[in-house]
């Protein structure tokens, strides 16, 4: 039985780093794969071109492209930001309840940024994760994507007896999402996807300390909490055990081997 090879998903841990800089590294890298895109369609139109002139030079000419097209590559980027809020392009900054001052004096960075949601906040000992991902390469479905990414936190929280979930119209991962005042949100997610490569992701709460999310309507949504693995379990978590366990389940839903 002929056992299907699994796409490679390049795998970065990159500690602490500033947001700024994350940034600048997803863009480069979706734009390279972007690049990468381009230049295969122009290939494609110009083989179309030659077989309407000559139908008996196509299948040498596409083997000779294939030895030498590119492809593109897929990432995975493991991050932990200095405190920073990040407004999503459909954000409100009324959702931001503190001033550039108050903020500047918490030291505390601020970006208006180009994914999708509204405010929320990177800090230390919350794990971010960044796929830069060719969905052409999976399937063409951002909603599936996202379900995708849920997926994914809500087995490693399965992993420590927690039960997470999805709250109807609301990106992310929940905690008892369908009882209302105890509705509470450990995972945001708010992602970028051009030409169909995906940038931004997910922030989970591990250890991540609470008090900074108080100066801010997370996600836009009022009335609704914020929590971490920390304080569900009643005990700090070792980040390095929660990012290999992460890993595993996205290798795991993806069908994806990380090299």
């Amino acid at each position: 039985m002929k056992t299907s090879i699994k796409q490679a998903v390049q795998f970065r841990d990159l500690g602490q780093i500033e947001y700024r800089d994350a940034w600048e590294l997803q863009e480069r890298l979706l734009q390279e794969n972007v690049a990468v895109k381009t230049e295969l369609r122009k290939r494609m139109a110009a083989l179309e071109e030659e077989l309407a002139i000559d139908n008996g030079q196509l299948a040498m000419n596409t083997a000779d492209n294939e030895d030498v097209a590119p492809t593109t590559n897929h990432y995975l980027l493991f991050v932990e930001h200095p405190p920073v809020y990040t407004l999503g392009k459909s954000g409100a900054i009324e959702n931001v309840l503190i001033s550039e001052e108050e903020r500047a004096a918490k030291g505390i960075s601020f970006y208006n940024t180009n994914r999708g949601g509204d405010i929320t906040f990177h800090g230390k000992e919350q794990l971010v994760g960044y796929p830069i991902l060719d969905l052409e390469r999976f399937y063409t479905d951002i909603g599936k994507y996202l379900r995708n990414l849920e997926d994914v936190i809500i087995a490693t929280m399965a992993d420590y007896g927690l039960k997470g979930e999805r709250s109807p119209g609301e990106t992310g991962v929940w905690m008892d999402a369908d009882i209302k005042g105890r509705e509470r949100k450990i995972c945001a997610m708010g992602i970028r996807c051009s030409r169909w490569v995906t940038m931004h992701g997910f922030a989970f709460n591990v250890n991540t300390d609470l008090t900074y999310f108080d100066y801010i309507i997370p996600c836009g949504i009022q009335n609704k909490q914020v929590t971490s693995l920390e304080k569900e379990l009643g005990r700090k978590l070792d980040m390095a055990e929660v990012k290999e366990r992460v890993k595993f389940h996205f290798e795991r839903v993806f069908d994806v081997e990380l090299i």
